[in-house]
């Protein structure tokens, strides 16, 4: 009996510690990839962390939602929303996210206000939001009932350090340098149950970002790669190039900063003729001449479980290697 009873005890807490570490484990998806081209393959940045009962997403660009739905997630159950910089295609999604996941479906439902942080602006933005929609938000309250509490903002205009802390979950902005005209942008980092993850947001290479990596679970950067065909009929391209980090500079960022892994996101890429999808092998020929560590090329609804180690997924689920 002495030892039925020493055994039960010993599976119990086996079961409990099981049951702990599926608890703390952290999951990273990417809903959006890409950049202010319409790919149908790439949606604009989005990323989602979720860690405990936190649901956070960092930046709300086109097709946010849609990602969300794939991945059979509430849109009114996103905890917080994280803005790295104003630029339209981290933004585009945000009246979308914020109205759709308000009214009353399984997919919607909020009933509390949205709460977002963001740099300097992002206060002023939800606030002129709410009066661009106000016919919308008055007919739907009015006719459908929805609580306006749901439909409110609790917004926030954050400076670089912590800004987050709830659940045992913590978010800290870094300023990141995406040009003299573009102040603050913001990366972040999230952490939680002693593991990290940073998200470089969009950034020439910066010192900041390797730092605030140092020894991360997951590291995910951006990184551009442009047709020099371009500059001649489109200059702006030049500046689009000047404003972001290329695989050369993010491969000297990840071997600095070594991290379990390594994953490109927020792909700036442009070619002559246009095509759809991303050249992977020079992206990653050119990233090798200065980094030789774990490396993903992201993909819109890629996922990632931290836990002891960092396991990935592409997006129909299948384990990479």
């Amino acid at each position: 009996m002495m030892r039925l009873k020493l055994w039960l005890a010993l599976a119990a807490a086996i079961f409990v510690s099981a049951g702990t570490t599926r608890a703390a484990e952290m999951r990273v998806t990417l809903l959006g990839t890409g950049t202010p081209t319409p790919r149908l393959s790439s949606f604009s940045a989005a990323t989602l962390v979720e860690a405990g009962p936190e649901k956070l997403i960092f930046d709300l660009g086109r097709g946010s939602t849609i990602r969300l739905f794939q991945k059979k997630i509430p849109i009114g159950a996103i905890t917080a929303h994280f803005i790295t910089h104003l630029h339209s295609d981290h933004i585009v999604g945000l009246p979308d996210m914020w109205l759709t996941g308000w009214i009353g479906t399984p997919f919607g439902s909020r009933r509390t206000p949205m709460v977002i942080f963001g740099p300097k602006g992002t206060v002023a933005m939800t606030e002129n939001l709410t009066k661009a929609f106000s016919e919308d938000i008055r007919i739907r309250i009015d006719d459908e009932g929805y609580p306006p509490s749901g439909v409110a903002f609790a917004a926030k205009d954050i400076e670089p350090g912590p800004v987050y802390d709830k659940n045992g979950v913590k978010v800290t902005a870094i300023e990141v340098n995406h040009g003299e005209k573009i102040k603050p942008s913001f990366g972040y980092v999230v952490e939680y149950d002693g593991k990290k993850v940073v998200l470089s947001g969009d950034t020439k290479p910066d010192e900041r970002v390797a730092k605030a990596a140092e020894g991360a679970d997951l590291l995910i950067h951006e990184v551009a790669v442009i047709d020099p065909e371009l500059f001649k009929a489109y200059p702006n391209y030049r500046a689009i190039e000047n404003h972001h980090t290329s695989p050369e500079e993010a491969g000297k960022i990840f071997a600095e900063a070594k991290p379990k892994l390594a994953v490109y996101s927020h792909i700036v890429f442009a070619s002559q003729p246009p095509t759809q999808d991303v050249p992977e092998d020079a992206l990653l020929k050119r990233t090798r001449t200065t980094y030789q560590g774990p490396l993903v090329i992201g993909h819109d609804l890629m996922s990632f479980v931290i836990t002891d180690k960092v396991e990935g997924f592409a997006p129909d689920g299948a384990a990479m290697k």
